[in-house]
């Protein structure tokens, strides 16, 4: 009877010991993917911000941004046919306004990428700002268990890709987090393809005029790596129109926007809860339940030798001593 427990218990170990692995390497690469119907809206801040209004004022002025990220599940499963793989599309748009209500910058984006690497997808409709973009590289969310390393990252105001560099592990409101950090030097950049001045052709405005729109960045991301996404960011920005007619009265040179652009207070918390919530999940697949299955293995793996080393020692084996017929009596005696 121990032995037969044995041979079971020896059965569940080898089963719980492949299973770690397995949910580990096969399984959390399949399984674990951003959400086609996810929505998002964050709102951030740029308190003091230079602006150039309306009137082709600069201005200071406290400047809120709502940036909302839209999952568009019947684009996402049109180019899954054509791609062979989990795709997500997020319709993006950052609108901005000032003090008083007006409108600064309306930037629109259609960004296509792999749900479970998150590594861009080229597909009709991709763009940033309404015009055509082939990104490379990350965009708004890193990789699951993100990597102590540098990554190249889509710069929708530019267009182009550059190096975002890790710096360092920090621990960021009781989330221990990886920081990274993109700077994008001075270069020439198309105008917004909306403006808040009237009457002004965004498409023909440089020709017209000859005066050409100049952008930098500092961009800043604070990421828990488990899930690859960011608790926080914050964003030094400035823009400048420099030379032709429009520059004239101030020397050559005009600032468009000068800001540190950071998150509201109320949407850290939301997105740190958030994010603490689904980093539990992640880890159910890639550290709770492969180490308990493992441990669970192990232990059963001990107890199945235990019973087998019981049933082998010498008149304390079921087979050899309880469970033999009784011999029979001697006949004529």
């Amino acid at each position: 009877m121990r032995r037969k427990a044995s041979l079971i218990l020896l059965a569940f170990a080898v089963f719980f010991a492949a299973l770690s692995p397995l949910l580990r390497f096969y399984a959390f690469p399949r399984l674990a993917k951003v959400p086609a119907n996810q929505y998002q809206v964050m709102v951030l801040e740029a308190k003091g911000a230079t602006i150039m209004d309306a009137s082709m004022q600069v201005k200071k002025t406290d400047l809120s941004i709502v940036q909302t990220l839209r999952g568009n599940v019947e684009e996402s499963e049109k180019i899954e046919e054509s791609a062979g793989r989990d795709v997500v599309v997020w319709d993006g748009l950052s609108y901005a306004q000032d003090s008083d209500g007006k409108m600064v910058t309306r930037i629109p984006e259609r960004y296509i990428f792999d749900a479970h690497s998150s590594e861009p997808v080229h597909a009709t409709g991709e763009m940033a700002d309404a015009k055509p973009v082939k990104r490379e590289g990350l965009e708004f969310k890193w990789p699951f268990l993100t990597e102590k390393r540098d990554y190249e990252y889509f710069d929708a105001r530019s267009r182009t890709t550059n190096p975002i560099l890790y710096k360092g592990e920090q621990n960021f409101r009781g989330v221990d987090v990886y920081y990274f950090e993109q700077t994008i030097p001075w270069q020439k950049v198309d105008y917004p393809s909306t403006l808040p001045v009237p009457n002004m052709n965004p498409k023909t405005l440089e020709k017209q005029t000859g005066t050409e729109m100049w952008y930098t960045t500092v961009r800043k991301f604070w990421v828990e790596p488990t899930t690859g996404a960011p608790v926080y960011g914050e964003e030094i920005h400035k823009e400048e129109m420099r030379g032709g007619s429009l520059t004239e009265a101030a020397g050559g040179k005009m600032t468009v926007f000068d800001g540190h652009v950071k998150m509201r207070e109320d949407f850290i918390k939301s997105t740190v809860d958030l994010v603490k919530s689904q980093r539990v999940l992640v880890l159910l697949m890639t550290s709770y339940l492969p180490w308990g299955f493992l441990i669970l293995g192990v232990l059963l793996l001990a107890l199945s030798l235990w019973l087998e080393a019981r049933s082998r020692r010498p008149g304390d084996d079921p087979e050899s001593t309880d469970d033999r017929e009784p011999e029979p009596a001697p006949a004529g005696v």
